[in-house]
């Protein structure tokens, strides 16, 4: 079967090859009369593969950021404090209310509304109950694992949340994202929790909301209020978190 699909997929680029060649030069004789740009094959950059009829994308990467933004147009915090979460996520919310952004690796962003500095998740430099507005998205399953930094710690991740606990306000909100699903560590690239994990872990907090991001995402998007037995029977679902600091 291995050989089979070899040969497909080589068939596959040799007509997707043939195919370009073909365009280049038909476009190249209707360029003639009025060529104006240069055009040379030895400039060609061959794009192949994006005739589709809809734009693909990573439901993960798209979903859980705009689950929340939606959250933070709903509370609108004076500022809005994130760790490590999406690029995307926190240059396009800094449009509207300010970030600060902290990274293990930070990111060199120059926008107004947006500070980007380093910070290590498991000492974080804030004081206690200091922060109104936090986030912490696709960041602390990662923890520990040696993926993003060198320190090997099993228990790295319940380190980085009792930290994202502490530097919260009574009634202040946190947004957490991560994958759930069947408990297991893929390494060294993430964990995968299960949902009474996740709450378990978030002991002193209440849950405001929560939605999946299902394995199915690609025809379902966010699912709201998924049950627990929902979530636990993902592969790799991602868990869209917005709890509140009890007093």
């Amino acid at each position: 079967m291995k050989i089979i699909k070899k040969i497909k997929n080589k068939i596959k680029k040799y007509n997707a090859n043939k195919k370009f060649q073909n365009e280049f030069n038909a476009f190249k004789k209707l360029s003639s009369t009025n060529q104006r740009f240069d055009l040379d094959w030895s400039n060609r950059k061959p794009c192949l593969y994006d005739k589709t009829d809809t734009t693909g994308f990573d439901s993960h990467c798209i979903y859980h950021p705009a689950w929340a933004a939606r959250v933070l147009a709903k509370t609108r915090p004076k500022v809005h404090v994130d760790i490590s979460s999406a690029l995307e996520f926190i240059s396009v919310v800094s449009a509207f209310i300010p970030i600060k952004f902290y990274d293990y690796r930070p990111a060199e962003i120059y926008l107004n509304n947006l500070t980007s500095e380093k910070v290590n998740i498991s000492f974080l430099p804030f004081d206690d109950a200091s922060i109104e507005s936090l986030s912490c998205m696709h960041v602390v399953e990662h923890i520990g694992l040696g993926r993003y930094e060198n320190t090997l710690n099993p228990n790295g991740d319940l380190e980085a949340i009792n930290e994202l606990k502490r530097v919260v306000i009574p009634n202040g909100n946190l947004l957490f994202v991560t994958p759930v699903g069947k408990p297991k560590i893929m390494f060294n690239a993430h964990r995968i929790y299960s949902y009474d994990q996740i709450i378990d872990y978030f002991k002193g907090f209440s849950l405001v909301e929560f939605a999946l991001i299902p394995d199915s995402r690609k025809d379902v998007g966010l699912i709201y209020n998924a049950s627990p037995e929902v979530v636990n029977a993902q592969k790799y679902g991602c868990g869209c978190f917005w709890f509140v600091k009890n007093q």
